[in-house]
């Protein structure tokens, strides 16, 4: 009897990973196929007769990415924007959040609403204001023009996220600082920071990689001298007429700094959002 439920365990477990399998497969399948294609020297994409692994590698298309390209000057300006936007959205939106959780005010569940449904307007609807305003202030090319543009799509979703993780802090650690005679900066600062911690983790990660990932804002407020990466990436497709071999290269350098992230914050990540979400 023993034998046979293991037996039964052990093919209700197979069962089950097949279907995950498969899903993993499927998921990784163009990352793995974009890193082959940048290995491949030209002459091998672009035959009729195209094979899934290289017939010789060469990495002659990672040299030519960062030294005939402006691919490196434009990954340290996305690290620099997407890291500003990031500490600005996270300390706005934790103060911001602070306050819908904690505190009772006429009209608050109105402005909640109204910070969500800002996030939820399609982000080419501010592009037009947005300009006039950066091209009247001659702030059309500075990284300013991008930082205050991406929070304005980042901090609302911010705040809607970091309000719920918020709620799930207790009150009773508080109200016990309180009596020890903490003000409201000192009890931010060492009671619900440090509880707060996963929430912000998964909160500046989300917002890092909108940064990161972002195309129409920064292919109109940046110019040839400071682009960001997936405007850099764009303007090799009229360059190079189409260089794949140098596009995916680039993809793949493009995906480096972000999966370090995640390997940095992994568990916190995956604790900010279910928390954030099942008490929300």
């Amino acid at each position: 009897g023993g034998m046979k439920m293991k037996r039964t365990k052990r093919i209700q477990k197979l069962v089950m990973l097949i279907p995950l399998l498969l899903i993993v497969c499927f998921v990784i399948f163009p990352y793995i196929w974009t890193f082959l294609t940048s290995i491949k020297p030209t002459d091998e994409l672009y035959t009729t007769n195209i094979k899934i692994l290289p017939r010789e590698t060469t990495f002659q298309n990672y040299v030519t990415l960062f030294t005939s390209t402006d691919f490196l000057a434009s990954m340290f300006h996305s690290i620099v924007i997407a890291v500003i936007t990031s500490c600005i959205s996270m300390l706005v939106s934790s103060m911001a959040s602070y306050a819908f959780a904690r505190y009772r005010f006429r009209g608050k569940n109105l402005a909640l609403s109204g910070i969500l449904l800002l996030y939820m307007f399609p982000s080419v609807l501010y592009l037009t204001p947005l300009f006039v305003v950066f091209n009247k202030l001659k702030l059309i090319g500075s990284p300013v023009a991008l930082v205050v543009s991406y929070c304005t799509f980042t901090i609302p979703f911010s705040i809607w996220l970091l309000t719920s993780y918020m709620k799930s802090i207790p009150l009773e650690l508080e109200e016990a600082g309180k009596i020890d005679g903490a003000n409201v900066p000192q009890l931010l600062y060492y009671v619900v920071m440090p509880l707060l911690k996963p929430g912000l983790i998964a909160t500046g990660t989300y917002v890092f990689i909108n940064s990161w990932n972002e195309y129409l804002f920064a292919v109109m407020f940046t110019t040839s001298n400071n682009r960001t990466l997936p405007v850099s990436l764009a303007s090799l497709v009229g360059e190079y007429d189409l260089r794949w071999d140098i596009i995916s290269a680039g993809a793949v350098a493009a995906m480096i700094p972000v999966v370090i992230l995640f390997m940095f914050i992994q568990k916190n990540l995956v604790a900010g959002l279910t928390a954030g979400s099942v008490k929300g």
